[in-house]
């Protein structure tokens, strides 16, 4: 079967995952309960890895947005694009949301300022672990612990932990990479604020310049059915955004996984290339 006509097949199938199921509603929380009870915490714990197979879900495979979903929803739905192929599609709607949503909520400083070199990515350089934005928004897995005093959050790039405090408020300290991240539960969501945030790069194939340091988050994590998780953050950063920006993300329940230990090697030094063994 040609690819076009594989990948028009291939979306009819899965719209059955509608746009509706993302569209979760990121707000304020009130203070939490000074001691909620085990039968009123939702049951978020296991591995949960690459998005469902359908086309909407595979969009947030990174990150995504309302106005990026509805996109693509509407060129799935044109029959007059049943022979373009699904990348062509997703395409499409991530220029689109980049277009008309990410760049409109960009502050003047950080419209103009210079995307930085991938090559300069510390990451790449040094090998030092993402920080919140562009970890909060990971490809692959993600293991999920709960305990009475805290959620144990594990990511699968770079076998990266980060630590949820439950009932507790941040306290004046040093700004790291991931943040210090306080929960509470309200009814089936885990909410999660996150400051003192490193000022760092943005979320990847979302956006990738720099925020800065007074970068907030509110999360949602959601699991409406047992195979499904889902996440909406609300970003906010006055140096970098007009207004706060508001990005989705999905798991697919995958206990058969594992999380294995993260191997890095930096980028060879100009004077170690010019090296002979």
């Amino acid at each position: 079967m040609p690819t076009v006509l594989a990948s028009a097949l291939f979306r009819r199938a899965h719209l059955t995952a509608a746009l509706p199921a993302l569209a979760l509603v990121a707000c304020s929380a009130p203070p939490p309960p000074a001691t909620p009870s085990a039968s009123s915490v939702p049951d978020l714990a296991g591995m949960y890895s690459d998005p469902p197979s359908t086309a909407l879900d595979m969009f947030c495979f990174f990150a995504c947005t309302d106005l990026g979903l509805r996109r693509l929803q509407s060129l799935l739905d044109d029959p007059a694009n049943d022979l373009r192929p699904y990348p062509e599609l997703s395409a499409d709607a991530a220029q689109h949301q980049l277009d008309d949503y990410l760049r409109p909520h960009l502050t003047d400083a950080a419209a103009a300022a210079p995307m930085p070199d991938p090559m300069q990515d510390p990451g790449y350089l040094r090998c030092e672990p993402w920080g919140f934005a562009r970890q909060t928004f990971a490809p692959h897995q993600l293991e999920i612990r709960q305990y009475p005093d805290r959620v144990d959050l594990h990511y699968g790039e770079w076998d990266a932990h980060r630590i949820v405090h439950l009932r507790e408020r941040a306290s004046a300290a040093e700004h790291i990479p991931m943040g210090y991240s306080v929960g509470h539960y309200e009814g089936d969501t885990l909410v999660v604020e996150t400051a003192l945030i490193t000022a760092n790069f943005g979320p990847t194939r979302i956006w990738e310049g720099l925020h800065s340091d007074q970068l907030t988050a509110v999360e949602r994590y959601r699991r409406p059915t047992p195979e499904r998780l889902e996440l909406t953050a609300t970003l906010t950063d006055p140096l970098t955004f007009r207004e706060p920006l508001e990005l989705k993300k999905i798991w697919r329940f995958a206990p058969e996984q594992e999380i294995a230990a993260y191997n890095c090697e930096p980028a060879a030094t100009p004077a170690a290339k010019g090296k002979t063994p």
